[in-house]
């Protein structure tokens, strides 16, 4: 097919969304501006084949999209104007390096003669993500050529791979655009050859790298598997995988409250989910000191863990197909670049040859601690922050997307969350385990699936709330459990809160905000949650439109007294 083009950055636009289109892509993330006009209107000239959703904040857009890339485990494209615009994208560029999710920012830019001479809304923008992208260039200037769109053709595919491969991430184009912006004609006239030109353009199949299971983890019997935050697209399959390494070795397998293995017990009867309460007890630390440890995927967030880990110093193995260096404790570490499917189903059925004796006592005191846990929180009416995470974690509809916020929220899911079998879906910025961007990543991940739940504290919300401006484009439902606590309930479990003042202003920084008001604002459903049989009752059956904010107002100092006292009684009374 001939497409005729009297517009040149009309031309390079509808290659590069064409290309993009052909590779894969569904979703692109526009902020509004004026240098972004070519691109802007190339991809809303391509909706519905690719979704294009505009969003006024740029700091807000970019985690918008990477919940979308997290949800649909490929990249999202993410488009802004030049000046400060391009810098708002910062914060979304570190997490998305950090936690390995697909994001292709294209950034436009005004052309070289406009630089450095005090044109309005330009910045140096070429390399401004420093070394956090997996890829950047700036593209040459557009001009009328066949051999340069050719380039441009391949920059962009090539741009598509490096998101998602050799490790998943960012890659970065800075765009030049001169004027006209607007499709006017200009002078050009140019046929393009679509198909023709197109036509090598398929969806890239990444490679794998083999192995077989080292023989010589059979040699040992005092060892353990770590399944760390984790959010396979597969994850059935990722905790098969996982249950099946634990029969073959007879070793426990240390879960995280963020890894999927929680939330399909069923399929691992060896799954630990007390960990960090079992090793605050010195004398179980001691006793169950591993030789050698396997750890899948990233470390759990656990102190007490890392510092046990610390003082074993066993042999460690990391399974994790990424070229990040996965050991932030430095031990004696192979690092096995694989799948753990691959890795298991490129293994042949072996003999079991170890004693159960280790893995007996692990399992042996999990279900002991297990059942103080239990016991202690259903039989708690206080409003206690913490129970929050243990309740939410087995009465959600099956399958429910959830997202995990920072600080307290992902530590009392790390303490607390009770294994299942709904297979709940978990989701976190655990990248750099920052509180930018939360509201926005959940609406991000929440949308065009079915209805989702966002845990959360009450600073995590509000460093967000321009994410509410979402509201309008947002398809699906979000249910935002709010801790509200007033305040930074982290804080309150580090050595500085002795030290007031300064604690209570510059820490625990409270913000006295009525979030009745602030939802009345955006024009979000508000309620306020008395018991938790009432959280209970609207958790079951969650809504399929719009969001709502169901708010849990807790004493931050008591929250973290109760930490305090429960976190060692539960260990001490075994």
């Amino acid at each position: 097919m001939q497409i005729v083009f009297n517009n040149l950055n009309q031309l390079w636009s509808y290659v590069m969304t064409e290309t993009l289109l052909r590779l894969g892509l569904s979703c692109a993330v526009l902020c509004p501006g004026s240098r972004s006009t070519p691109l802007t209107m190339a991809f809303a000239r391509r909706v519905p084949d690719i979704e294009a959703i505009s969003i006024l904040d740029e700091r807000s857009a970019a985690f918008f999209a990477l919940g979308r890339a997290k949800a649909m485990g490929k990249p999202v494209v993410l488009v802004c104007t030049s000046g400060t615009a391009v810098a708002n994208f910062y914060p979304a560029v570190i997490e998305a390096k950090e936690s390995r999710i697909p994001l292709l920012i294209l950034t436009t830019d005004r052309p070289a003669e406009l630089r450095e001479c005090h044109s309005g809304q330009t910045i140096d923008q070429v390399k401004i993500y420093g070394n956090y992208p997996n890829w950047q260039t700036e593209l040459a200037t557009p001009v009328v050529d066949q051999e340069m769109l050719n380039y441009l053709r391949q920059t962009v595919i090539h741009a598509w791979e490096r998101c998602q491969f050799p490790t998943a991430g960012v890659v970065h184009l800075n765009i030049p655009f001169r004027d006209p912006l607007v499709p006017v004609p200009d002078g050009t006239d140019f046929t393009l050859e679509s198909e023709d030109f197109f036509s090598g353009i398929t969806p890239q199949k990444l490679p794998i790298i083999s192995y077989q299971l080292p023989q010589e983890w059979q040699k040992y019997q005092r060892g353990i598997i770590i399944a760390g935050v984790a959010h396979p697209k597969k994850p059935q399959e990722y905790c098969t995988a996982i249950a099946r390494l634990s029969q073959v070795l007879q070793w426990p397998v240390l879960a995280e409250g963020l890894s999927p293995v929680r939330n399909y017990a069923e399929l691992n009867p060896n799954l630990i989910s007390t960990y960090d309460i079992i090793l605050r007890d010195q004398k179980n630390a001691d006793e169950l000191r591993p030789e050698i440890v396997i750890q899948i995927g990233e470390m759990p967030t656990s102190k007490e863990l890392r510092n046990w880990l610390k003082v074993s110093n066993p042999l460690s193995w990391v399974i994790d197909n990424c070229s990040h260096n996965l050991d932030p404790l430095h031990n004696k570490t192979t690092h096995l670049k694989i799948d753990i499917e691959d890795l298991i189903n490129k293994t042949e059925a072996i003999e079991n040859i170890n004693q159960g004796n280790y893995l007996e006592k692990w399992c042996y005191i999990e279900s002991k601690i297990r059942q103080n846990i239990d016991a202690v929180f259903a039989n708690t009416d206080e409003l206690i922050e913490s129970k929050a995470a243990w309740l939410i974690s087995h009465i959600l509809p099956s399958q429910t997307p959830i997202f995990i916020a920072n600080s307290m929220p992902v530590r009392d899911v790390e303490f607390f969350w009770k294994p299942n079998n709904l297979g709940i879906k978990s989701y976190f910025n655990r990248g750099a385990n920052g509180i930018d961007g939360t509201l926005s990543t959940a609406l991000g991940i929440a949308h065009t699936q079915k209805s989702s739940v966002m845990l959360t504290g009450d600073l995590s919300l509000l460093h967000d709330t321009n994410g509410f401006l979402i509201k309008n484009k947002f398809i699906g439902h979000l249910t935002i459990v709010l801790i509200n606590n007033n305040g930074g309930g982290i804080f309150e479990m580090l050595p500085v809160a002795k030290f007031d003042p300064p604690f209570e202003e510059f820490f625990a920084t409270p913000q006295d905000i009525d979030f009745a008001q602030l939802c009345t604002t955006y024009g979000v459903q508000h309620e306020l949650i008395k018991s938790w049989k009432q959280l209970e009752e609207r958790l079951q059956i969650l809504p399929i439109q719009g969001i709502r904010v169901l708010e849990i107002r807790t004493n931050r100092k008591r929250d973290a007294q109760w930490r305090k006292e429960y976190l060692g009684k539960f260990a001490n009374d075994l």
